[in-house]
């Protein structure tokens, strides 16, 4: 067999976990537009309403007057009950997650976990999608099923950075991050770029974890080389071959959990885009090495199996 279904109790709390999960992510995002505060600062004669950025910025809303007196208590008003929502929900996704640990719900790398949440957090999430080996956390969460450890044996993680987007991607990441790497460190500290192997595409920890991020093959319009960021110790994207596949794939999204019972999601490419990607792979890659061609192929097989079983939508 190529995958078990999981227990019955273990499916249950994974269908609990990711309902509770979705919440946790709205009340977020509600929550996230009401960052920061606003007060009343007083200059002379006049009274100016003042909103307070995350990053220590400010920003003048106008002269006291009715209307800033109503901004004023409306952003307070929701900003209470979002926060409250927000906690409440919390509480209950911590519940969850002990839950999960307890039954044994999730196996992905807790590395992969922290990362997309980082992502996420940083507001970067519609720029990348996890390809090869580590989309099958997704896929095999929404089949319910445990797929061979054999077919998962894998110490990266890949990202496909999304070129068509990149400028609104270069004003997202210096809002917040200022560089992949910097974002890559404040899940780990020991990430480091693997310049000194050439791979100025890849970030590598302490304990032999890589990220590796690629691009499709130039388009007219695509920048290339270019670097995430200004910061010269950055990470570059490096082009794939037919990568412009996956980055017209439907995307493919869904909750995955850690062994430990956290959650994030995975934004990924459709699971019929994901096999024809990977037969490719393992009968068209002839540098690629046979034992991954071989694996490439058993994945193909998997995921095909699983949606001819009903198991796994096609989107």
């Amino acid at each position: 067999m190529n995958y078990l279904p999981i227990s019955d109790n273990a499916a249950r709390q994974l269908i609990d976990a990711t309902t509770i999960w979705a919440e946790y992510r709205k009340a977020h995002e509600a929550a996230r537009a009401y960052r920061g505060g606003m007060y009343w600062k007083k200059e002379g004669a006049y009274e100016y309403l003042i909103k307070t950025h995350p990053k220590n910025t400010q920003e003048r809303l106008g002269a006291r007057s009715t209307q800033t007196e109503f901004i004023y208590a409306e952003f307070h008003k929701h900003k209470k009950l979002k926060e409250a929502r927000l906690g409440a929900i919390s509480e209950a996704l911590i519940e969850a997650q002990r839950q999960n640990k307890a039954l044994k719900v999730g196996r992905a790398p807790e590395i992969v976990v922290k990362l997309l949440n980082a992502v996420r957090d940083a507001g970067l999430e519609q720029y990348f999608l996890v390809v090869g080996t580590h989309a099958l956390y997704a896929y095999e969460a929404a089949a319910g099923v445990r797929i061979v450890a054999g077919a998962l044996a894998t110490k990266d993680v890949d990202f496909l950075r999304d070129a068509r987007k990149r400028v609104k991607f270069v004003v997202d990441l210096r809002r917040d991050v200022g560089s992949m790497l910097g974002l890559l460190q404040r899940v780990d500290a020991s990430f480091r770029r693997k310049s000194e192997e050439g791979q100025n595409e890849s970030a590598i920890n302490d304990k032999g974890f890589e990220v590796d991020f690629i691009r499709r093959e130039n388009v007219e319009g695509d920048p290339h080389p270019f670097r995430f960021s200004d910061d010269e110790d950055d990470l570059w994207p490096v082009r794939a071959q037919r990568a412009s596949v996956l980055t017209q794939s439907l995307v493919f999204e869904h909750p995955i959990i850690s062994a430990t019972g956290r959650l994030a999601t995975m934004r990924t490419v459709a699971p019929p885009t994901f096999v024809e990607f990977k037969r490719w792979m393992a009968e068209h890659a002839k540098n690629r090495e046979p034992i991954k061609r071989r694996r490439d192929l058993h994945q193909a097989l998997i995921i095909q199996e699983l949606m001819d079983e009903g198991l796994l939508g096609t989107t």
